[in-house]
């Protein structure tokens, strides 16, 4: 199993965990655009369905790609009330389009897992012209007067996988806004915006989220375990069992 697969194990923790989008980046993806009701969409990488709904929630017609099929499942059933929604599981590079042709392209926190070599090419040919395509995601950040789940946590991170080169501490916000965006092959100039985001967990909660992300999903269970409950206890005992988890959410958006 690849890793873009492993959240399939994880599938209703996904679903219940993990922070969705804020509503005014479909807002903003909408005027932004120009994308309006009725108009087709291609979602890559749908998980369990978070952006999806937002996406059916304004009128358009979606394709939501999934290859994991516990998580495929769950988007369907979450997405029922939404008969202009149709999940197919499968990935990007092996879909079968058909000859579709779409008015946008999303993929919300997903586009990493796609083959580069195959997906820019790709994602321009399955767009009509004047077709976009727009790359949501979240990038966790910290505020230096706020404690920060991994600050308190660093010795327990290297305790049970030390050395692990995702170990450290998060940008500052002003940070992550100062990163440069790239230019998409084959598309128009890349325009951003930036939604901060907050979700505030406990102990247990933490554990259960990160047992979601990539980063920790690597590990094996018997290290993973024992780090996410020592993780937990020390929330509980050394922060009140509360801890803010800060997010810049982002929309990143180009012309085909």
């Amino acid at each position: 199993m690849t890793l873009g697969l492993v959240f399939d194990e994880v599938a209703e923790l996904y679903d219940r965990i993990r922070p969705g989008y804020p509503d005014q980046a479909f807002a903003d993806l909408g005027s932004l655009t120009g994308v309006g009701s009725g108009s087709s969409v291609l979602e890559i990488g749908c998980g369990t369905g978070q952006a999806t709904r937002s996406l059916a929630g304004l009128g358009y017609t979606v394709t939501a790609l999934e290859p994991g099929h516990a998580l495929a499942a769950r988007a369907r059933r979450r997405l029922v009330r939404y008969p202009a929604v149709d999940v197919v599981p499968t990935t990007f590079e092996r879909w079968d389009d058909r000859g579709l042709r779409f008015d946008l392209l999303v993929a919300a926190s997903s586009w990493h897992w796609v083959d580069p070599v195959v997906g820019w090419p790709r994602a321009h040919d399955v767009l009509r012209p004047g077709g976009w395509m727009a790359l949501l995601g979240h990038v966790v950040v910290r505020r230096p007067e706020e404690p920060e789940m991994y600050a308190a946590t660093a010795d327990l991170h290297e305790r049970f996988a030390p050395g692990n080169p995702g170990w450290g501490n998060p940008p500052a916000e002003d940070e992550a806004r100062a990163a440069a965006d790239v230019e998409w092959p084959g598309f128009g100039p890349v325009t951003t915006r930036w939604y901060p985001t907050v979700q505030e967990l406990d102990g247990a909660g933490l554990a259960d989220l990160l047992r979601t992300t990539s980063l920790y999903r690597r590990l094996e269970p018997g290290v993973r375990e024992p780090l996410l409950d020592a993780i937990a206890e020390r929330v509980r005992t050394d922060l009140d069992d509360r801890v803010v988890r800060r997010y810049l959410s982002v929309l990143r958006l180009a012309p085909r």
